[in-house]
Protein backbone atom coordinates (compact mmCIF):
# COMPACT_ATOMS: atom_id res chain seq x y z
CA UNK A 1 0.00 0.00 0.00
CA UNK A 2 1.29 3.50 -1.16
CA UNK A 3 1.60 5.63 2.08
CA UNK A 4 0.53 9.52 2.07
CA UNK A 5 4.00 10.57 1.39
CA UNK A 6 4.36 8.53 -1.05
CA UNK A 7 1.59 9.87 -2.99
CA UNK A 8 2.86 13.20 -2.23
CA UNK A 9 6.21 12.54 -3.91
CA UNK A 10 5.02 11.10 -6.83
CA UNK A 11 2.76 13.95 -7.37
CA UNK A 12 5.26 16.55 -6.72
CA UNK A 13 8.16 14.82 -9.40
CA UNK A 14 5.02 14.38 -11.37
CA UNK A 15 3.04 17.37 -11.99
CA UNK A 16 6.88 20.03 -11.19
CA UNK A 17 4.46 21.61 -8.10
CA UNK A 18 6.03 22.31 -4.88
CA UNK A 19 4.31 20.37 -2.16
CA UNK A 20 2.46 23.30 -0.79
CA UNK A 21 0.53 23.39 -3.92
CA UNK A 22 0.27 19.25 -4.58
CA UNK A 23 -1.60 20.00 -0.95
CA UNK A 24 -3.26 22.65 -1.64
CA UNK A 25 -5.01 21.13 -4.84
CA UNK A 26 -5.67 17.87 -2.81
CA UNK A 27 -7.46 19.89 0.71
CA UNK A 28 -9.71 21.32 -2.22
CA UNK A 29 -10.38 18.53 -4.13
CA UNK A 30 -11.08 16.47 -0.77
CA UNK A 31 -13.52 19.53 0.26
CA UNK A 32 -15.33 19.64 -3.45
CA UNK A 33 -15.80 15.73 -3.10
CA UNK A 34 -17.20 16.39 0.42
CA UNK A 35 -19.44 19.27 0.08
CA UNK A 36 -20.67 16.73 -3.62
CA UNK A 37 -21.69 14.15 -1.12
CA UNK A 38 -23.24 16.13 1.05
CA UNK A 39 -25.91 17.85 -1.56
CA UNK A 40 -26.32 14.68 -3.11
CA UNK A 41 -27.08 12.82 0.46
CA UNK A 42 -29.77 15.77 1.20
CA UNK A 43 -31.01 15.31 -2.11
CA UNK A 44 -31.43 11.35 -1.66
CA UNK A 45 -32.77 11.53 1.72
CA UNK A 46 -35.62 14.48 0.48
CA UNK A 47 -33.72 17.46 2.09
CA UNK A 48 -33.10 19.16 -1.60
CA UNK A 49 -34.94 19.61 -4.71
CA UNK A 50 -33.91 17.95 -7.51
CA UNK A 51 -33.50 21.49 -9.76
CA UNK A 52 -31.74 22.32 -6.39
CA UNK A 53 -29.26 19.37 -6.79
CA UNK A 54 -28.95 19.83 -10.38
CA UNK A 55 -27.99 23.46 -10.37
CA UNK A 56 -25.60 22.75 -7.44
CA UNK A 57 -23.71 19.71 -8.78
CA UNK A 58 -24.64 18.94 -12.05
CA UNK A 59 -27.36 16.89 -13.57
CA UNK A 60 -24.70 14.16 -14.29
CA UNK A 61 -23.71 13.61 -10.63
CA UNK A 62 -27.50 13.63 -10.12
CA UNK A 63 -28.72 10.86 -12.39
CA UNK A 64 -25.71 9.08 -10.93
CA UNK A 65 -26.98 9.43 -7.51
CA UNK A 66 -30.76 8.07 -8.61
CA UNK A 67 -29.56 5.16 -10.43
CA UNK A 68 -26.73 4.16 -7.07
CA UNK A 69 -30.02 4.68 -5.09
CA UNK A 70 -32.71 2.61 -7.11
CA UNK A 71 -30.08 -0.19 -7.49
CA UNK A 72 -29.58 -0.30 -3.62
CA UNK A 73 -33.21 -0.12 -3.35
CA UNK A 74 -33.24 -3.15 -5.40
CA UNK A 75 -30.55 -4.58 -3.69
CA UNK A 76 -32.25 -4.52 -0.27
CA UNK A 77 -36.06 -5.27 -1.78
CA UNK A 78 -33.82 -8.89 -3.01
CA UNK A 79 -32.49 -9.53 0.67
CA UNK A 80 -35.39 -8.66 2.39
CA UNK A 81 -37.47 -10.76 -0.15
CA UNK A 82 -39.99 -8.48 -0.42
Amino acid sequence: METVKEYLEFLVADTDQTEAEVITRAIESGLRQLWRERILADFINGKLAREEAVEAVGIDWVELAERQHAAMAEDLEWALGT
